[in-house]
């Protein structure tokens, strides 16, 4: 089925995919898989401070890996929301111990993004 949708003035045309068995918010143009998206916080476990999406958004770009050392007010991840970027910064120097989403991955408001272990 084709439907014509409107976004911020702009027209588009968009064919969706409404066969026996398949999911009818599914676009046919972008396949499921194609979609990223962050694990939910309850979900997940990891040590030390838990660092979650303050919004939803899209993940534009991780500043961190496993293992670095961070300071506190240290940028360590970009979130895209509403076509603005926000900085989320490290809440208190430490380690970072495990990370849960990769860049181009939407998230929710409350999905863990990663966690920091405190510095001994």
């Amino acid at each position: 089925m084709k439907y014509k949708v409107t976004i911020e003035g702009k027209t588009y045309e968009v064919d969706v995919d409404i066969t026996e068995g398949s999911n009818p918010g599914v676009v046919k143009n972008e396949p499921a898989s194609a979609v990223n998206t962050a694990p939910a916080a309850a979900s997940i476990s990891g040590n030390g401070e838990k660092i979650a999406a303050p919004m939803p958004g899209t993940i534009i770009d991780v500043k961190v890996s496993e293992g670095q050392s961070v300071k506190k007010g240290e940028i360590i991840l970009i979130l895209e929301a509403m076509k603005m970027e926000s900085e989320i910064l490290a809440p208190n120097a430490g380690v970072i111990d495990k990370i849960f989403v990769k860049e181009k991955a939407a998230v929710k408001e409350g999905d863990l993004l990663l966690t920091i272990k405190p510095n001994r």
